[in-house]
């Protein structure tokens, strides 16, 4: 009877805002949930954005978290197309873009990131992407099947994950493409250039042109559309399509104007959460993408850009909301689709922070994992074409003890071996 005259409110209606709608639901909140999203579209998945419904190997209804019909049937009151855009922590109420106030008891921030302009002349040009929504993977669905008809060449800013993602994608179609990136090679702050130099190769092989060391200054166009773009090195490049995929921006403007903690831009930005994920304010709650989580395990603060943060932090968040003792410490993980090589990271490796790169298995055949460690402790590993290891790679994670090297690099060794029992 207590929960029926509550209401908690959700902003942000991605994967983590719809989890979380759906766990209060599973947990037996009876009280009002009310989600809101600035798309008209139902709460989506983005990781086929980039990889199976960009590729024309999915279709648009696969990418939703429910049926439409769900929410209704879950009592789950959607305000869908329409932006909060003033948050009264003082009157404990959300105001939308129409002037509707929503009262709240209980308040979850999961309103994501939005992706970072290129500030360069041009990018008002048909043809200048990006690569977020739903409605920008149509659009560039569109475009790459285009390219491919016309032998168009699509030129990518950036060779980070979503970069390399597209590239994948736009060479399924038969379009031309070339990567620009100032690192010397893909991946480079996330990887490291060891194993970032075997992503540069696989693109390479499939026929990607990269240009490394570079950045774009300029998008040339005709009659509006894009012909060319160059680099600040004096080189020009064709082009008939161009996708800034330069990373995101955790969007935080409702927490900044209400007063809430946040993290500097300089150590990854976001809404500082504690590891319950509760913000400076004890009645609201951050989750996905935009919230930067004390992490209990790696002893850091972490803003987690990736879906397995979403789909695990939504149902954290709304147990906390509940009153349930949360301490959210999964280790970060996410995956990738490029090509025939699929991929799976678990941890946190930042640049400068391991003194070795350790490869098991046979990196010339795309078949290995690739461990980083510090003073022979496991800080991260990425399993490439090698399957059913995410389990024990976390576990040595979370082991935080130092591994036999010459055995961690051994195939022939479970890796569930080298795992120290509970308590050793």
């Amino acid at each position: 009877m207590v929960d029926a005259h509550r209401t908690f409110v959700i902003v942000g209606a991605g994967l983590a805002g719809a989890k979380a709608a759906e766990t209060l639901r599973s947990e037996g909140f009876t009280g009002r949930v009310i989600l809101i999203g600035d798309e008209r579209e139902h709460p989506y998945e983005r990781p086929p954005l980039s990889k199976g419904y960009l590729a024309g190997k999915e279709e648009r209804e696969s990418v939703f978290v429910h049926e439409p019909s769900w929410y209704a049937a879950s009592d789950i009151e959607l305000h869908l197309g329409q932006p909060a855009v003033h948050l009264d922590r003082d009157a404990k109420k959300v105001v939308l873009g129409d002037g509707t106030a929503l009262p709240y008891d209980k308040l979850l921030l999961a309103t994501g990131a939005e992706p970072r302009r290129l500030d360069i002349p041009g990018t008002e040009l048909v043809g200048v992407h990006h690569l977020r929504r739903l409605s920008h993977a149509e659009r560039l669905r569109k475009a790459l099947a285009g390219l491919g008809r016309d032998n168009g060449h699509l030129l990518i800013a950036g060779a980070g994950w979503i970069g390399l993602e597209v590239a994948a994608a736009a060479r399924g179609y038969g379009a031309e493409v070339t990567v620009i990136e100032p690192a010397p090679t893909p991946l480079h702050a996330v990887l490291g250039p060891e194993v970032g130099r075997l992503f540069a190769d696989l693109h390479t092989e499939h026929g990607v042109r990269f240009h490394f060391g570079s950045h774009l200054t300029e998008i040339v166009g005709h009659d509006g559309m894009v012909l060319a773009a160059r680099t600040d090195d004096g080189e020009e490049h064709p082009a008939h399509a161009v996708l800034a995929a330069i990373g995101a921006a955790p969007r935080t403007a409702l927490a900044e104007t209400s007063g809430l903690a946040l993290v500097d831009r300089e150590h990854g930005g976001g809404i500082a959460v504690d590891a319950s994920l509760r913000t400076s304010d004890p009645d609201v709650y951050a989750v996905g993408d935009v919230a930067a989580a004390h992490h209990p395990v790696l002893g850091a603060r972490l803003r987690v850009e990736h879906w397995a943060n979403a789909l695990n932090g939504g149902p954290a968040a709304a147990r906390a909301m509940l009153g349930q003792e949360v301490s959210y410490d999964r280790v970060p993980y996410f995956f990738s689709d490029q090509y025939d090589v699929g991929l799976e990271y678990s941890g946190y490796a930042p640049a400068g922070g391991y003194d070795q790169v350790l490869i098991r298995g046979d990196a010339g055949k795309r078949e290995f994992i690739a461990f980083w460690l510090s003073d022979g402790r496991v800080l991260a590993g990425m399993n490439v074409n090698v399957w059913d290891v995410t389990e024990d790679i976390q576990a040595l994670i979370r082991s935080k003890a130092p591994v036999d090297r010459e055995k961690l690099a051994d195939p022939s060794i479970p890796l569930s071996a080298l795992v120290p029992a509970e308590g050793a």
